[in-house]
């Protein structure tokens, strides 16, 4: 008879690899425990030191002070550094055990390989000479042949699937500290250049000493931007089947592309990085494989060892190459053969006699290669971890047999952990799914885990935004349009959301193998030839949000201005939670206005140019009635050219490299205005130019909403002609002051040009008929700022016109005689020729005309243009 009770379960035989895959968080109890675990607090925990001969000045890693004399103490394994009197007081694990001190792994979030300079390996604690990888969410570098050996200890973000944290500690990352950084706790310097020293917490910011961090009270508050920080115990995303690239929404082509010559493969590359083929005939190069998976993949090591060296020797230095600190004992190696991989009839060298044994092994010729296997054993030592069971300990070690099953030690490990016994229908002999991972990888055993959790049946549920689909559409005919592109199963997958001005929809997905095939599909699927796009979206529970938490949403724009949107990207998502910052070329702002559709209260942050300022704004205008929070407040990072209207709210005339968290912490002390955004109508009378036969139909009527100001003429000309420029040669336009540049160039072919754009339009001012002066450009702006910052309107008092605001309800009409009259408004000796103000303005186009509204240029066909005051004004962020 079964008992009544909740039922635990052994979710896995867990192979977490420490790398991409997988990775943690420590904090408090659970490192105590951890750390006791590996040797107490009396040895250092895991390393290997010994006494190693100086030949160039060397700091010690712990208190980053000079090493004098020379000698020092290494680690064989992590190359840790150390005086002699700093050994006893060491508490930083070894690379070799530091991944099983986490409690939970966390996986990172690796892009491409990049150039960090004066930055140092966490694994092999070597600085980062060649191109390496960097977690996009967490401070973690490494070299691209350390990336296996990473601790996976990556900021948890969310919840998933039985997580239920309300409280957060320190999450502690070492080293990679500013030289001037200073310690929390006795205020003195503790970063270093030199090596990888110090602590820094990865959620609140606090610097501390490897001496200092440990006496820190563990809880996390989340420091200065605690309110604007959403609570990773608020975000639950269901990411079985989805890397930490999907996740977080980063784009790969986004990251730096390693140099041609660069090999950056984890395995090739790690054999020369550290040990050189030797040319010394006393010692031999050996090419060592950790298992079956690794010989697949042609992923080996190389060793370098004397010639003479016993198989002791040799095994205990593959091991090294492995991070590996286990007892060689335990260890052999074997001839790398075919049959190697088919069968357990290998030869085992170390059974033979010692000379016999290195004759055979070291021959005069090309590296020889080796696979490290554990010997066979009748009892193994598993650790087993409580997952997220709310016990104060990190594991409990247990010895099982070949008669241990996973129902015994259930029953043999709740006791330990003071949880009830209870009895599962699993009868799987552990030690057999033991020997079977040692196989594959001793790397991967060396790693495995054992988790013991509730066995809640949790929903599974998976969020997909699919956008690219045709506008104005109804839920029934999106849906059947899904299932005819992407066969969806509709007993699994259900439409949640639909937004038709977007022609996007959010599909709930019950199933992870439903939810990655979609996922994968959809990339590859058009709809009336245009490509459908998708991203991963994680779920916000509002009600676990606290009361004086106003998180920010932030939208990046990495192609804005001098494209340094990336940096910001890296630097938002390592200081917030990577689930509140969005890239804008991945699925525009709608994914970030339907993730944050239920914050009851959350501010706006737009990095980017004027145009991107406008792309948010009018996503938010239309969206605005789905959200909780129907007026968030919005303030601007200026990364584009001419950043007007960053420049009217005192954000600066252009983003040049300030310190992210001060941005941050400007924006968390702003103050809210209103401004007037504008709606603007175009109606074609006439058909598009280059219609086939000259028969054609009139375009659609085209709505855009202005926030800046819009232009016809000569002032769209200019901006149309950059356009296209910038379209043709992207890679060239990556500056500020080259833009600038650009238009400037435009601008001088055009000096000689002659139009007489008040014969080709007819204006109408609040139903009123306006006689237009001789001019050739006609701007309506609705901020004093225009063309990089000149003041268009003028200061001059005027009995005919109200003095203009951004929050009056009206439009300033002004003209330019042509690009002469608007270099000499740009140097600030003239303004523009005044012309109307009202709140409502019909435009008549008697021939094609360009025109751009706020940066965004085109060729409109003949017709009318109405503008006229959009619904609510917006809530900007002004900077005092």
């Amino acid at each position: 008879m079964k008992p009544s009770h909740r039922h635990l379960f052994l979710p896995c035989l867990d192979v977490s690899c420490c790398g991409p895959a997988s990775s943690p968080v420590l904090g408090g109890r659970v490192r105590a425990a951890a750390a006791a675990a590996a040797g107490g607090s009396s040895s250092p925990p895991g390393h290997g030191f010994r006494r190693v001969t100086l030949t160039k000045p060397t700091f010690c890693h712990y208190c980053t002070d000079f090493i004098w004399g020379l000698a020092g103490y290494q680690c064989e394994v992590c190359n840790f550094m150390s005086h002699e009197k700093c050994l006893k007081n060491i508490k930083i694990p070894c690379s070799c055990i530091a991944p099983s001190l986490v409690r939970v792994p966390v996986a990172h979030c690796f892009g491409s390989p990049g150039h960090y300079k004066r930055k140092f390996c966490t694994v092999c604690r070597k600085s980062l000479e060649s191109p390496a990888l960097r977690c996009e969410v967490c401070e973690l570098h490494v070299h691209t042949d350390c990336i296996l050996f990473a601790c996976s200890d990556c900021r948890q973000c969310h919840q998933d699937g039985h997580q239920d944290h309300d409280t957060y500690h320190h999450h502690w990352r070492e080293g990679n500290l500013s030289s001037s950084a200073r310690c929390e706790v006795c205020k003195k310097t503790c970063g270093s250049s030199e090596v990888l020293s110090g602590m820094r917490c990865e959620w609140c910011g606090i610097l501390a000493h490897a001496a200092c961090y440990v006496i820190v009270a563990p809880e996390c508050t989340f420091g200065r931007l605690r309110n604007m920080i959403l609570p990773p115990s608020c975000v639950q995303l269901f990411s079985r089947n989805f890397s930490k690239l999907h996740c977080f929404r980063v784009t790969e082509n986004l990251q730096t592309e390693p140099d041609e010559d660069d090999d950056v493969d984890g395995s090739t590359q790690g054999s020369t990085k550290d040990v050189q083929i030797s040319t010394d005939s006393s010692k031999q190069t050996l090419k060592i494989f950790d298992g079956n998976d690794a010989v697949k993949r042609n992923q080996f090591r190389l060793i370098s060892v004397p010639r003479i060296a016993k198989n002791e020797e040799v095994v205990e230095a593959a091991l090294r190459a492995y991070y590996i600190n286990d007892d060689q004992q335990e260890y052999e190696l074997q001839t790398f053969t075919q049959q190697a991989l088919l069968s357990d009839d290998v030869i085992n060298r170390n059974d033979a006699a010692e000379d016999s044994n290195l004759s055979s092994v070291f021959r005069e010729s090309v590296p020889e290669v080796w696979i490290i296997r554990a010997k066979p054993k009748d009892e193994e030592v598993i650790r087993i971890y409580p997952a997220w069971l709310k016990v104060g300990m990190a594991y409990v070690s247990l010895r099982v047999n070949k008669d241990s099953t996973t129902q015994a030690v259930i029953k043999e490990v709740l006791p330990l952990l003071g949880k009830q016994r209870m009895v599962l229908d699993n009868q799987e002999l552990i030690l057999n799914r033991l020997k079977d991972i040692r196989k594959t990888s001793i790397r991967q055993m060396n790693q495995t885990r054992f988790y013991i959790a509730e066995n809640n049946k949790s929903i599974v549920r998976v969020n997909l935004l699919v956008g690219g689909l045709p506008p104005q559409l109804s839920r029934e005919e999106y849906t059947n349009i899904l299932k005819a592109e992407l066969a969806i199963k509709t007993n699994v997958v259900s439409v949640s959301h639909v937004y038709q001005a977007q022609g996007a929809v959010v599909l709930e997905i019950s199933c992870f193998s439903e939810a990655e095939r979609i996922y994968m599909l959809v990339k590859d699927t058009t709809v009336n030839d245009k490509p459908l796009n998708v991203v991963v979206i994680p779920e916000v529970m509002a009600s676990k949000i606290p009361q004086n938490c106003c998180p920010i949403l932030v939208f990046v724009n990495p192609k804005s201005g001098g494209l340094k949107g990336r940096d910001l990207l890296y630097s938002f998502r390592k200081l917030l939670n990577p689930h509140q910052v969005f890239e804008l070329t991945n699925g525009g702002p709608l994914p970030g206005f339907h993730t944050f559709c239920k914050v009851p209260s959350f501010r706006v942050l737009v990095c980017g140019g004027d145009g991107t300022v406008g792309w948010v704004l009018g996503a938010l205008e239309e969206i605005r009635h789905k959200l909780a929070c129907s007026e968030p407040s919005v303030a601007i990072l200026p990364l584009g050219t001419g950043n007007d209207l960053g420049r009217v709210l005192r954000w600066g005339a252009g983003y040049s490299g300030e310190d992210p968290y001060s941005v941050l912490v400007s924006v968390d002390e702003a103050d809210d205005v209103l401004m007037d955004r504008w709606t603007i109508l175009l109606d074609a009378d006439e058909p598009a130019e280059g219609a086939e036969n000259g028969v054609a139909e009139p375009e659609p009527p085209k709505i855009v909403q202005m926030n800046n100001y819009c232009g016809l003429g000569i002032d769209a000309e200019l901006s149309l002609d950059f356009h296209h420029a910038r379209e043709e040669e992207p890679g060239k336009f990556n500056s500020r002051f080259h833009n600038k540049g650009v238009y400037v160039k435009v601008g001088l072919q055009k000096i000689s040009h002659t139009r007489n754009l008040h014969k080709d339009i007819k204006l109408q001012v609040d139903q009123h008929e306006v006689e237009l002066p001789s001019i050739e450009g006609l701007i309506f702006i609705n901020i004093p700022s225009w063309g990089s910052g000149a003041d268009l309107w003028g200061s001059d008092s005027d009995n005919r016109f109200e003095k203009p605001r951004i929050d009056d309800g009206l439009l300033e009409v002004v003209g330019v005689t042509g690009v002469v009259h608007m270099g000499q408004v740009q140097g600030g000796f003239r303004s523009g020729i005044r012309i109307a103000q009202g709140s409502y303005f019909r435009v008549t186009l008697l021939k094609p005309i360009p025109v751009q509204v706020d940066g965004e240029p085109w060729i409109q066909a003949p017709g009318q243009i109405i503008i006229s005051a959009a619904g609510p004004k917006v809530l900007a962020v002004d900077l005092f």
